[in-house]
């Protein structure tokens, strides 16, 4: 059994010891946002942030989650009040296909929120970690750049600000 907080909703669930926590998020929660690529960390599409600290959800076991605070992209904001970074994603075309974006967010949320990010050098290296194949970067780190500074606090299901 283990207890998680999950975008600011707690729960508590039986889980084997061998299930991955990308695998807890969607197929236990329903979260589908933590999307799975590679499956060796390599890819940085199921990145969330755990316990204040962006985290692999493929490399995780669930039960080494037990007692933490989980933030996924669906913490993030809603459709009709996205989260200034989703907001600036959008406004300058920082994602494709888009299976790399929750990754690229949830990163980019953690970059933001520990450094002050001075440089667009600095910005590709934090997201050294994270692949895609479609948009070249550029405009996901124009995207990054322009909330630099602004609070990115992600929001609870319940739409309060954490």
């Amino acid at each position: 059994m283990i207890a998680v907080v999950v975008n600011g909703v707690s729960y508590e669930r039986a889980v084997e010891p061998r299930m991955l926590l990308a695998d807890f998020l969607r197929y236990e929660l329903g979260l589908t946002g933590t999307h799975v690529g590679c499956e060796q960390g390599v890819c940085g599409a199921c990145t969330v942030i755990m316990n204040g600290d962006s985290v692999r959800a493929c490399l995780c076991f669930a039960v080494q989650a037990d007692g933490a605070e989980i933030e996924t992209v669906e913490g993030l904001g809603t459709v009709d009040d996205l989260n200034p970074l989703q907001q600036a994603f959008q406004e300058h075309h920082a994602l494709q296909c888009g299976f790399c974006t929750p990754g690229m967010l949830m990163t980019g949320v953690d970059l933001l929120r520990k450094y002050p990010l001075a440089t667009d050098r600095e910005i590709r290296e934090g997201l050294s970690g994270n692949l895609c194949r479609c948009t070249g970067y550029e405009h996901i780190v124009r995207a990054i750049r322009s909330v630099v500074g602004r609070s990115v606090v992600g929001r609870s299901v319940a739409g309060h600000e954490r």
